[in-house]
């Protein structure tokens, strides 16, 4: 049991590491919008805010999905990329479907991973919140400007 947090915590560190430099860049992103300008606020610039934090978070969990898969690899328990890459994508998002399955030694890295790719999607869908309710909480605010709805 020990064996395997010595193994799976320096991958779960570098994971939190590169979701926080992921949802840094996404804060600035979305700090750098968030301004209000001088102009009334437009919908693509919110589409570009949204569409780019989306972006973001989605290449930090594919980059996380794969370091784990190359942990795997390292450790003997696939002998390509793509099984290796798609057991780790099952953990990861916590789908578990179990039609494939590692060795007894490090079985336990399966939801080691879930439990840090539950973690990583937590965080993601909080800075989307955020955003969110950043651009509902501006229409709202042009709406009261206008008096009328936006489309």
């Amino acid at each position: 049991m020990i064996r395997i947090f010595l193994v799976g915590a320096p991958v779960m560190i570098v994971c939190l590491l590169l979701q926080s430099y992921f949802v840094t860049i996404a804060l600035r992103h979305y700090l750098r919008i968030r301004v209000p300008p001088k102009d009334p606020p437009s919908p693509a610039k919110n589409i570009i805010l949204l569409a780019t934090i989306m972006m973001m978070v989605t290449v930090g969990s594919l980059l996380q999905v794969g370091l784990w898969a190359v942990l795997f690899l390292a450790l003997g328990e696939f002998d390509h990329w793509e099984p290796a890459l798609y057991y780790s994508a099952v953990n990861f998002s916590t789908l578990g479907y179990g039609d494939i399955v590692m060795s007894e030694r490090w079985r336990l890295l399966g939801p080691l991973e879930s439990f840090n790719g539950i973690l990583m999607f937590g965080v993601s869908t909080a800075l989307m919140t955020a955003a969110v309710n950043y651009v509902l909480r501006q229409n709202a605010a042009l709406r009261g400007r206008l008096g009328s709805p936006l489309v």
